[in-house]
């Protein structure tokens, strides 16, 4: 089954409409009782905010600035704590023109120029990254990096993924 099969059957179908959040700059409005997880799980004061549209919600207003990340609108900005990367890819799917991912936010699209994939360093194991938009980034889940794996190719003497006409290596220089 497809990954569009899938989000089709799941409701999650519809194209995720991104505000224009940086533009917009009100000033802050103080720190709210939210964090995301370093397994991409979203949390509201102490409880799993387990409704994916929620989710959905609260990531297509996320900016982050400097080291800190904020849940904005056109008048109010609440700081929130994140553990790792705010986004996690949940699926990966092998198309004509590359990768495609999936984030719990919504966000999909292919891994190339304009989404560039990195490897980092999570609880001292190399896991890779991609970039979804305006500096936020979003790490890959452990099963999609299993399928990433399976479409690994060796390049120059490097282990890494062809995507978007672009190589991007699996492993730190």
């Amino acid at each position: 089954m497809s990954l569009s099969e899938l989000l089709s059957q799941a409701g999650l179908d519809k194209e995720v409409k991104i505000p224009p959040v940086e533009k917009w700059n009100p000033e802050l409005s103080g720190d709210m009782d939210m964090i995301v997880r370093k397994d991409g799980t979203w949390w509201h004061e102490g409880g799993q905010i387990k409704r994916q549209e929620l989710v959905r919600l609260f990531a297509s207003i996320l900016k982050r600035e400097g080291d800190d990340h904020f849940l904005v609108t056109p008048v109010e900005k609440w700081r929130i704590r994140i553990e790792d990367r705010p986004l996690l890819v949940a699926m990966v799917e092998f198309e004509p023109d590359g990768i495609r991912v999936l984030t719990n936010g919504g966000d999909s699209f292919v891994v190339g120029n304009d989404h560039p994939l990195i490897v980092s360093e999570l609880d001292g194991v190399e896991v890779p990254e991609v970039l979804v938009r305006a500096n936020l980034w979003a790490r890959f889940s452990r099963n999609a990096f299993y399928q990433l794996s399976d479409w690994a190719v060796e390049e120059a003497g490097r282990i890494g993924v062809v995507s978007g006409g672009r190589f991007f290596a699996l492993e730190s220089e």
